[in-house]
This record gives C-alpha cells, structure tokens and sequence, in this order.
C-alpha cells in the first residue's frame, strides 16, 4: 500500500477527535486492507496508521472544537 496523506474536516472526525484506517476516506476496501485501527487525530492533528503508514490531518484552519 502507499503511503497518502488523507485530508480531513473536523466534521469527518467522530465524536471522540479520530477516524479508523482503513478508511474509504483513503479509498481503502475494508475486506482487502489491515485490521481496523482508530487513530487520535484531534489530539495533535495528525495521526500515522502503524500498518500502512497513510497519514491522516486536519485540513488548514479546520478546529476540532470538543474539548480535544
């Protein structure tokens, strides 16, 4: 798999501030991918998945405005 830098909307985060790899938003099929990982992107606004290396971040601008 290559490594992409996926660019995401706070909106596309779930309530907790992450997303799981493999996702669709990196055009991932869930049935030929890696186990389901979550990553904490809200925390520092970019989070690496440890089994395929895709890099998930906030766009520019965008604020994760729960508490994280």
């Amino acid at each position: 798999m290559k490594n992409a830098t996926i660019e995401l909307a706070a909106a596309d985060l779930n309530h907790q501030g992450g997303i799981f790899c493999p996702s669709p938003k990196a055009d991932m099929k869930l049935w030929n991918s890696h186990p389901k990982v979550y990553l904490d992107v809200a925390k520092t606004g970019t989070a690496r998945c440890p089994y395929c290396g895709t890099v998930y971040q906030l766009k520019a601008g965008e604020v994760v405005s729960h508490g994280h």
